[in-house]
């Protein structure tokens, strides 16, 4: 089944297209994706109509590419974003009157534990006990477990475009800022450690998303080009380094550093500062990098749910 999947991001739009079937690794087939950043075009706590109308165009060239790429089954999902804006429901209904898309919210809790499914089926049940961490533009997810329902997922707001906006006013940052910074986001992780580590220090330590790969990439890990099955790791040293290093560049230096966007380059800072606070509050040497992540959750939880014939034994 060829399957449309619509991920409507803080910082990226993404459209993807895969071949899949229940039981077996999603194959992406297309890709199509911007940095809309939606999270900028909030005015106070609404998503600005600038910021509406760019995402319905995108949502109608989505439903174009589904129908060019012969898609079998469209789904989509929101994030922080809409979730927290407060016409975010508003936005919903004007985009299903639009373009005719059924757009679901997810909440913070459910990417946290379709971010660990995706995580849990990658590298299998010999991880054991599994802790996945996600660091978006809004929001941080957390969740450990043995299963592949995870014991405990958590989302907090810390995001790395979120920070940055809340957080820091000069490009570089000053250094008394990314020390509030640095105080805010370790105040709020360690508020959660203990619910994630009740059942046991994780035996496996997982990091996804586009922050944890750039700063893993900075750090010396192979690039993209060199395939999924390459081993990526980002060390709590190396991470403690960089956190250093990026506080004193601009934006523009930042971006070119090895396999950062100059899109993501101004909210790297943040990021680093919590993906350091994270890796040193749960006592991590280091994290592996994961290719999977809330896209695949997604995707794999639709395969799971869709009927299929029983098999024979």
């Amino acid at each position: 089944m060829r399957l449309g999947v619509l991920d409507i991001g803080s910082n990226t739009v993404h459209f993807l297209v895969v071949d899949a079937h229940r039981g077996a690794r999603p194959l992406p087939a297309y890709s199509h994706k911007t940095e809309l950043r939606l999270a900028e075009h909030m005015e106070g706590d609404r998503l600005s109509e600038p910021g509406i109308t760019q995402l319905t165009a995108f949502v109608e060239e989505a439903l174009q590419l589904a129908e060019d790429k012969g898609v079998e089954d469209f789904m989509a999902f929101a994030t922080s974003a809409v979730r927290e804006a407060v016409n975010g429901d508003e936005v919903l209904r004007r985009l299903k009157t639009d373009t005719g898309a059924d757009i679901t919210v997810l909440a913070g809790g459910d990417e946290a534990r379709l971010t660990f499914l995706a995580v849990r089926r990658w590298f299998g049940w010999s991880s054991g006990n599994l802790l996945a961490l996600d660091i978006g533009g809004g929001s941080l997810e957390m969740a450990c477990g043995v299963d592949e329902e995870p014991d405990a997922a958590i989302s907090v707001p810390l995001g790395a475009g979120r920070l940055t906006r809340e957080w820091l006013t000069a490009d570089p940052p000053p250094a008394d800022e990314v020390r509030a910074l640095r105080r805010h986001v370790r105040a709020q992780i360690a508020r959660h450690v203990g619910d994630l580590v009740r059942y046991g220090r994780p035996d496996h330590a997982v990091a996804t998303s586009k922050t944890f790969r750039q700063l893993a990439r900075i750090a010396g890990a192979a690039p993209s080009s060199e395939g999924l099955y390459v081993q990526r790791v980002l060390s709590r040293e190396d991470l403690a380094e960089l956190v250093v290093k990026l506080t004193g560049l601009t934006a523009a230096e930042r971006a070119r550093l090895p396999g950062v966007s100059e899109g993501r380059a101004a909210q790297l800072v943040a990021g680093a500062v919590v993906a350091d606070a994270t890796l040193d509050l749960f006592d991590l040497g280091e994290v592996e990098l994961c290719p999977w992540a809330l896209r695949e959750g997604v995707i794999l939880r639709r395969l799971d749910n869709m009927p299929g014939r029983a098999q024979e034994i």
